[in-house]
């Protein structure tokens, strides 16, 4: 039977407490092969049962107002004939992934509040892990076509409709889902190598790598290489194409002679520069620290990011300074019929 002082020092979580937990609640198997780690324990944002109630309330509210945000913008680009165009069929996708993206990992941390349970099945923790990835990557590449259909529209106005056609929208969103679950797959196959065999306490309150990283009784080191590799790929290359879209359409845009012309072609761009410039910093910060001995509850507060504020933030930000999304909002809510 394998016992948790297999693991280094550097490898198992610190504290009396979760040494506590984890004695408690692991139960090495007899023969199971690679791990003897049947489950995880999350412990969550808060450890006061007082202030559990208050982070229930909290992400309770902010999952509905998510997911009523990004269903609305879905709604209005399917029912407005106005927005049946290429910038807004990847907005509609945009916001089907963020209403993916929270429903991943919200929803199972409020049941384990309601509960009281902060264990998860070992299975369940690397499918949580999976889909989060999968939706991660899709973002990567969606934010990318996105900044292409913008670069098409404005520094190729004569060719757009034909370069940026139903077909290869539909091309387009087709080769990111694939990226993507390649890059989720990849992931996934890779962690399931590892062997845990000690400490199982997740301080967190989803599953992701850098926490199982450090719960590994083997090496990571091929993990975490394997990890900055397919990143660069997988986030560098987009985050490249995307700022050399926008550089040629800076370019393009200083020579509007227009101030107003200028000033139309900045405000169609500054929404979606404002969600990669957050989608991209809270994920380098995230996945560019492995290095470090010990995570803090920082990594909490980017997680909070990753999967609450951003696609909170997204239907926000596409709608505040789009007049015809936000008209197009009024005819939902009011159950007016659009314009023809």
């Amino acid at each position: 039977m394998m016992q948790s002082t297999h693991c280094s020092s550097r490898t198992c979580p610190r504290g009396h407490v979760y040494n506590l937990i984890s004695k408690k609640l692991m139960e090495p198997e007899v023969g199971v092969n690679r791990t003897s780690v049947t489950e995880f324990i999350l412990l969550g944002l808060v450890e006061t049962e007082q202030l559990q109630s208050v982070v229930f309330v909290i992400f309770l509210l902010a999952y509905l107002v998510t997911v009523g945000g990004n269903l609305s913008i879905l709604a209005a680009i399917l029912v407005e004939p106005k927005l049946h165009t290429p910038m807004y069929f990847f907005l509609g996708n945009l916001s089907m992934l963020d209403f993916g993206c929270i429903t991943v990992t919200i929803p199972s941390m409020l049941a384990r509040l309601l509960s009281h349970k902060r264990t998860v099945p070992y299975g369940a923790c690397l499918a949580q892990l999976f889909f989060f990835h999968l939706l991660a990557g899709m973002d990567c590449f969606l934010l990318t076509a996105m900044a292409y259909d913008r670069f098409l529209a404005i520094c190729r106005p004569l060719t757009y409709s034909t370069q940026m056609s139903q077909t290869v929208q539909r091309i387009l969103v087709a080769v990111s889902w694939a990226l993507a679950f390649t890059n989720a797959l990849t992931h996934t196959v890779a962690i399931s190598t590892l062997n845990f065999c000690g400490p199982n306490v997740i301080n967190h309150f989803y599953c992701d790598l850098p926490q199982l990283f450090q719960l590994s009784c083997s090496s990571t080191q091929l993990n975490e290489w394997l990890l900055f590799a397919v990143g660069f790929i997988m986030a560098g290359t987009p985050l490249a194409l995307i700022i050399t879209s926008y550089a040629h359409v800076a370019a393009a845009v200083l020579r509007i002679r227009s101030a107003e012309g200028r000033k139309k072609a900045f405000s169609t761009c500054g929404s979606h520069l404002t969600v990669v410039a957050i989608f991209y910093g809270s994920g380098i910060f995230n996945y560019m620290r492995l290095g470090s001995a010990k995570l803090s509850d920082k990594d909490k507060a980017v997680g909070i990011f990753n999967t609450v504020i951003n696609p909170m933030l997204n239907p926000i930000i596409y709608s505040l300074r789009n007049p015809d999304v936000q008209g197009a909002l009024w005819r939902v809510l009011l159950g007016r019929r659009p314009l023809a």
